[in-house]
Formats: structure tokens, C-alpha cells, sequence
């Protein structure tokens, strides 16, 4: 996928409410070779929609502060990666929204390792 694809994509689900399937709820330790994450935020993907890394798209939920397994929620914002093969999106639910410094706060513990660009939903 190319990053005109990959950015055409993530784009096209900007405002978007999509049901997601979270795999990594707050709390979750992932280990890496070199360190830990410890996610602050519900992780997950939509079903069936592939990313730029061929596995499914990954989102980002905030302002739900308990684990869930699934969620239905807007797409408020992007994390464009310039430095991988993948971009993120940023969800929340339905009527909540979040400024840019809010958002990089949120992802900080994943996305401090990337080159990235947050695009937020005005």
C-alpha cells in the first residue's frame, strides 16, 4: 500500500462512527524486546478493514476510562506516521471530542517512538 493509499484510507473514515473490536484494553502491558507499553487508553481495530501494514486498521479510543471488549464510536482525529507503514485513528464516543494537545497527550505512550502528525476533526 502506498502512502497516498494508506492516507486515503484513514482519511475517508475521519467523522466516521464505526463499531471497533479493542484488543488491548486500558491496563494491558505489552512487552516489547526493549520495553514496555502500558496502555492508558482502549486499543483496537475496525473488523475487516486492512491498514498499511496488511493487519487490520488500528484505533485509538478515548474518554472510555474502563476495559471494554467492543464499541461503537466516532473517528475524531488521525495519527499520521511518517516514519512507519502504518497510521492510526482516533476515536471517542459519540459527542465527546478532544483538542489535538489532549489526543498527542493520550497516544504519547505509544507515539513518543514515531515521527507523527495528529489531524483532529473540526
Amino acid at each position: 500500500m502506498t502512502n497516498s493509499e494508506r492516507q486515503r484510507l484513514v482519511k475517508d473514515y475521519l467523522g466516521k462512527t464505526v463499531r471497533i473490536v479493542i484488543d488491548r484494553p486500558v491496563g494491558y502491558v505489552h512487552k516489547k524486546a526493549k520495553y514496555e507499553l502500558v496502555y492508558p487508553v482502549n486499543y483496537g481495530y475496525i473488523p475487516g478493514v486492512l491498514g498499511g501494514d496488511g493487519e487490520e486498521l488500528d484505533v485509538y479510543l478515548l474518554g472510555v476510562d474502563e476495559a471494554v471488549e467492543e464499541y461503537t464510536c466516532r473517528i475524531i482525529g488521525i495519527v499520521y506516521r511518517k516514519n512507519d507503514v502504518e497510521d492510526k485513528l482516533i476515536a471517542a464516543p459519540e459527542g465527546q471530542t478532544f483538542t489535538r494537545a489532549q489526543i498527542e497527550d493520550a497516544i504519547h505512550f505509544q507515539e513518543q517512538y514515531y515521527d507523527t502528525f495528529v489531524e483532529v476533526l473540526e
